[in-house]
């Protein structure tokens, strides 16, 4: 599996980043484009290189200083014939499916932490759709509220920031997290609250939701489900897995669980409330902490480059600014 950088450069980083990707190992083609770039004006670099070797090609650009002067964009070829880039990948430490891009997760992961009108807007789709489910005994609704919750990303981007100690990050997911449950809920049980009267479902309609049961009924399992889950949401974002994290979606009760805590507030079912409160609860923390040990053991495997290299590669900068 091999990817292309695209970076820009100015005139003065040109030569000793052009170095640096020429030397990288796992390197499968290195263009130069001189004065292709006209702002930042400078050069335009371009590497075909493994993904293994990705993550320490750009961790030493970043001690060039190159994204602060420039720019770095990365793009998966969808086909790629060549010699160099099979010899490249064999050459590259690990396996491309197992390497950790870290701005890359913390990219994917940011985009979909945001508070934005889109997410608030699925969310409640959600957790209705999950109430429709409740309160018709219909697993088929659930599973569908399931796969529409978008509460898996600002879970994702907690565990990252809690890894990579980006706070900000973390800050957003917690708000977007805050705010989507509550407002959503919130709809959820006026939406109830207006479908009685009209006589959509009766007031026992929770006391014949054999099919639901499992939703105000948390035990080990739950846990046990949510840790699962998180272990794969994060590797299929690491891995690029898009197809992998339908399943994650339909594997936890998170939505459901808010769903069935509005209609049961309604309903005055508090006990069944309060069981479905901490089947939503073990479901945020369980993927949390999951996801967040993926990434520490991924953080304590990487070998990071070498002290030595990054001095020289600081002294390098140095001189090509005078």
């Amino acid at each position: 599996m091999v990817v292309q950088l695209r970076i820009c450069v100015p005139g003065e980083l040109s030569a000793v980043t052009l170095k640096t990707c020429r030397e990288q190992r796992g390197a499968a083609e290195v263009a130069l484009v001189p004065g292709a770039s006209v702002v930042p004006q400078g050069d335009v670099i371009e590497v075909l290189i493994a993904r293994e070797s990705v993550e320490e090609l750009l961790e030493k650009l970043e001690i060039l200083k190159v994204q602060d002067m420039g720019s770095i964009a990365m793009s998966a070829p969808e086909f790629v014939l060549s010699r160099n880039a099979d010899r490249a990948e064999q050459a590259a430490p690990g396996d491309g499916a197992d390497a950790v891009i870290w701005d890359d997760v913390t990219r994917q992961t940011g985009e979909d932490s945001r508070l934005t009108w889109n997410f608030i807007a699925f969310l409640v789709l959600a957790t209705q759709l999950a109430g429709i489910g409740i309160v018709t005994d219909s697993p088929i609704a659930i599973v569908g509220a399931m796969a529409v919750g978008p509460e898996f990303g600002p879970l994702a981007a907690l565990a990252v920031s809690l890894a990579t100690r980006q706070w900000k990050l973390g800050r957003r997911a917690a708000v977007a997290l805050c705010v989507g449950f509550p407002v959503a809920m919130l709809l959820a049980a006026l939406t109830a609250w207006l479908s009685v009267p009209l006589g959509l479902f009766p007031r026992d309609a929770l006391d014949k939701g054999s099919a639901v049961e499992f939703i105000y009924h948390p035990g080990p399992y739950s846990m046990i489900v949510a840790v699962l889950a998180g272990i794969a949401g994060m590797l299929s974002i690491i891995g690029r897995r898009s197809a992998a994290l339908i399943g994650v979606f339909i594997s936890v009760t998170t939505v459901p669980a808010a769903g069935y805590v509005a209609v049961a507030l309604v309903l005055g079912e508090y006990q069944k409330a309060a069981g479905s409160a901490l089947q939503l609860l073990l479901n945020l923390v369980g993927i949390v902490v999951a996801a967040l040990a993926v990434l520490l053991f991924y953080r304590m495997v990487y070998r990071r480059v070498p002290h030595g290299v990054a001095r020289s590669l600081r002294r390098q900068r140095t001189r090509s600014r005078r």
